[in-house]
């Protein structure tokens, strides 16, 4: 059980929080397990994971601003949304309702590629995961969540890749992993929906 501790004035105030589970795999994307989603990033264990990418007519990409409040990544650009999967459900479904949840909208999605990536944050949480990475395609504006999204925008795939050079900080970590990839993947397959 996890707990959410606020302070207003000189008051605490302790509140309980239903933490999600998290779907531990192997290498091969076996599930061997289930673990509250802190527990698996304090202890850098291999998680499933998903990335959505969502693309407009202009051969834009969709990129969001993560919400101020976020426990890590606060503030940063980063793909359309991501998150986990919940157990039972599809890579697909998962995309999706996360999709709805973080962004307002639904749309078809398509998986592209999987691959595991590790990156460690400064609060001493990793992100550990066997990303499923999905595209989507949608030319209307989103109905961002303020809980998750602080802030969105439309950007040339080649744009964010330079600014991604010239500004890395602005960008979180698992990004520029999975940008590189998504980029030489739609780059050499032409993906398109």
């Amino acid at each position: 059980m996890t707990y959410l501790t606020l302070i207003i004035g000189e008051r605490f105030y302790f509140y309980k929080m239903d933490e999600e589970n998290v779907i531990l795999v192997d290498e091969f994307d076996v599930q061997i397990g289930l673990m509250p989603k802190m527990e698996a990033h304090e202890k850098a264990l291999l998680h499933r994971a998903f990335s959505v990418f969502i693309m407009n007519d202009k051969g834009e990409t969709m990129i969001q601003q993560r919400a101020g409040h976020k426990y890590h990544s606060p503030l940063l650009w980063t793909n359309t949304c991501c998150s986990h999967q919940r157990d039972g459900e599809s890579n697909i479904q998962a995309g999706k309702r996360r999709l709805k949840e973080e962004m307002g909208f639904e749309t078809e999605l398509k998986e592209l590629f999987s691959f595991i990536y590790k990156a460690p944050f400064d609060n001493g949480l990793t992100e550990h995961e066997l990303d499923h990475v999905m595209i989507g395609h949608y030319n209307g504006e989103p109905h961002i969540n303020p809980k998750e999204v602080a802030s969105w925008k439309w950007m040339k795939p080649l744009d964010i890749r330079q600014d991604m050079l010239i500004s890395p900080e602005k960008y979180t970590a698992w990004f520029k992993i999975i940008f590189d990839r998504f980029y030489n993947h739609i780059s050499q397959y032409n993906t398109t929906i």
